[in-house]
C-alpha cells in the first residue's frame, strides 16, 4: 500500500492523522494519505511568495517546454508516489479502483492533460491574446508602442479540486508557466493526479518549492480558500451560491449544458441523433460540459424516445472492461438518492421517464458494494417542469417541449449551448446571450472542447490585473 504525504512547497510530511483511499467495490485499501490541517495551511502561506519568484526566476519559454516534458512523463514514465512509485497502468487502475471510473475513461482523461501540456504554447497564447509573455513577468511593457501593465493578483492559485472527474485537472495545468504557485486540496478519492502531476513537474525541473499538495477534510479546503489571494473551487450548486459573489474564488459547479434545436431546423433532427447522443453520454455524463437538456419546439417525443433507445443496452461493466462506459458512485446512497429524486420529477404532470419502458427493470443496479445508475431520458412537455433545470451526473437528459421565442429566457444559466438554426436573427440572440458561457452554433457536441477557447472563464483575467502604467525619464 502507498503512503501518500503532505507536500509542503516541494517537501514531503508525513502526518499523525491519515485517511485511507479505499477501493469503490470491494472496500480493500488502496494509499494512506497524510491529513493536512486549517493551521499548518496557514503557516504555509507565509511562504507562498517564495514560489512566484522561484518560477519568475524561469522565462516562460523555458516553462513551457518543461511542462511539455512533464507532459510526456506524465503519460509515459514510472514516477514517484509517496512512498513508492507508479506506473502509468498502475495510476490508471488506481485512479479507477477509487473513483470508479472505467479505466478507459481514466486513460482518456491521461491524454487530455497529455494533450494539454504540449500544446501549452498555443494555449497560453490565446489565453493571453497575444500578450508578449514578458510582460507577465515584469508586469509591464509595451503593446503597440502603447505601455500596458498586467499585476498579478496573488503568486499562488489555491485549487479545491473534485474526486468525481479526474477531467477538471485541465484547468489548473497552464498555472505554472503563468509563473505562479500551485496549493492544491485533493478530492478525497481522487489524490492520483496532483501527486503524479507535481512528480512529473519535478522531474521536468519545475522547481520544488512552487507546489504544495494539502489532502484532508472541508477545513483544509477552506483554509486553501481563506489563505490563497486567488482560488478555484468545484462542487455542487449549493458551492456556487456560497460564492457566487466571492471576488478571490471563482467557483466551478453544475454546467447545465443543453442542446437548442431551432424552428427551421428541428424537423431534420434524425441528422443530429449522433452528436446528441455523444453530448449525453461520452464520460459516462460525469462532466458539466454533458448535455443535460435537449429544448425544441416539437418532434420532442420522437427526438426522446430515439435517445432512450440508444442508450437502452448500456449496462454496468468491470471497470477494465474495454468497452465499460458508466461509472459507479462511490458515495454509499448517493445514486439511490438521485434515482428517488427523478422518479419524483417524473410524477410532474407532463413529464414522462422516456427510458422506463426499454428498461427491463431498475434504473438503480446495485453490485457488490457498487451502485450504477442506468442512462435516463425524460421528457417533460413543458419548460415549466422542474426536472427541466436538473442535472446529475450520469448519463441523464431532459428533452423539452418549448417554443423557440421562448427558449432564451427558459433555459437559464447554461454552461455549454449547441444551437442548431441558420435563423440568422435567433443566431443574433443566442450571440448576445449573457447567461450563455460557451456557445457553438451548429452540430457541435457540447463535450468537444477547443482549448484555445476557455469554457468558464480565462484564468489569465482572474490571475492577472490590467492596469494603466507610464514611464517618464528621469532628470
Amino acid at each position: 500500500m502507498l503512503n501518500l504525504p503532505v507536500i509542503r512547497w516541494g517537501e514531503p510530511y508525513t502526518s499523525l492523522e491519515v485517511d485511507e483511499v479505499v477501493h469503490f467495490a470491494t472496500g480493500e485499501p488502496i494509499a494512506r494519505v497524510s491529513r493536512a490541517n486549517g493551521g499548518l495551511i496557514q503557516r504555509d502561506m507565509r511562504k507562498a511568495a517564495r514560489a512566484r519568484e522561484a518560477l519568475r526566476a524561469i522565462p516562460i519559454d523555458e516553462l513551457i517546454a518543461r511542462v511539455g516534458g512533464a507532459g510526456e512523463l506524465y503519460m509515459h514514465a514510472p514516477l514517484p508516489m509517496g512512498d513508492g512509485t507508479q506506473s502509468p497502468d498502475e495510476f490508471v487502475h488506481a485512479q479507477s479502483a477509487s473513483t470508479g471510473l472505467p479505466e478507459r475513461m481514466c486513460r482518456a482523461n491521461m491524454k487530455k492533460n497529455a494533450f494539454v501540456l504540449a500544446g501549452m504554447r498555443s494555449i497560453l497564447t490565446a489565453l493571453t491574446r497575444g500578450l508578449d509573455f514578458e510582460v507577465l513577468t515584469r508586469g509591464h511593457g509595451e503593446e503597440r508602442q502603447v505601455p500596458i501593465s498586467y499585476q498579478a493578483q496573488s503568486p499562488v492559485l489555491g485549487l479545491v479540486l473534485p474526486s468525481n472527474s479526474p477531467g477538471v485537472h485541465t484547468l489548473w495545468l497552464p498555472i505554472i508557466p503563468l509563473q505562479m504557485g500551485l496549493v492544491l486540496k485533493p478530492g478525497p478519492q481522487e489524490p492520483w493526479t496532483p501527486y503524479r502531476m507535481a512528480a512529473a513537474f519535478f522531474e521536468a525541473g519545475i522547481p520544488r518549492e512552487a507546489i504544495a499538495i494539502y489532502p484532508g477534510e472541508a477545513d483544509v479546503g477552506a483554509a486553501v480558500l481563506d489563505s490563497c489571494p486567488r482560488s478555484l473551487i468545484f462542487g455542487g450548486q449549493a458551492t456556487v451560491e456560497r460564492y457566487r459573489t466571492h471576488p478571490r474564488v471563482r467557483v466551478h459547479g453544475p454546467g447545465f449544458s443543453k442542446i437548442l434545436l431551432g424552428d427551421d431546423q428541428v424537423d431534420h433532427w434524425e441528422r443530429y441523433l449522433d452528436m446528441m447522443v455523444e453530448s449525453v453520454f461520452v464520460n459516462s455524463g460525469r462532466s458539466c460540459i454533458n448535455c443535460s437538456g435537449i429544448w425544441a419546439s416539437r418532434h420532442t417525443r420522437e427526438i426522446a424516445d430515439a435517445i432512450a433507445r440508444r442508450l437502452a443496452d448500456v449496462r454496468p461493466l468491470p471497470p477494465d472492461h474495454p468497452e465499460a462506459a458508466l461509472a459507479a458512485f462511490t458515495v454509499p446512497g448517493a445514486a439511490e438518492a438521485i434515482s428517488k429524486a427523478i422518479d419524483r420529477d417524473a410524477q410532474a404532470p407532463g413529464v414522462t421517464d422516456v427510458t422506463a419502458k426499454y428498461r427491463p427493470g431498475s434504473r438503480l443496479v446495485k453490485q457488490r458494494s457498487a451502485d450504477y445508475l442506468l442512462p435516463t431520458v425524460l421528457h417533460a412537455a413543458s419548460a415549466d417542469a422542474a426536472v427541466a433545470r436538473q442535472e446529475y451526473m450520469f448519463p441523464f437528459v431532459t428533452v423539452v417541449e418549448c417554443p423557440q421565442a421562448k427558449m432564451l429566457e427558459a433555459i437559464g444559466p447554461t454552461l455549454v449551448c449547441t444551437a442548431i438554426t441558420c435563423n440568422e436573427e435567433f443566431r443574433q440572440q443566442l450571440v448576445d446571450a449573457v447567461h450563455i458561457d460557451r456557445l457553438n452554433l451548429g452540430p457541435v457536441p457540447t463535450t468537444q472542447l477547443n482549448w484555445l477557447q476557455p469554457h468558464e472563464g480565462n484564468i489569465v483575467e482572474f490571475l492577472f490585473r490590467a492596469r494603466a502604467f507610464q514611464t517618464a525619464p528621469l532628470d
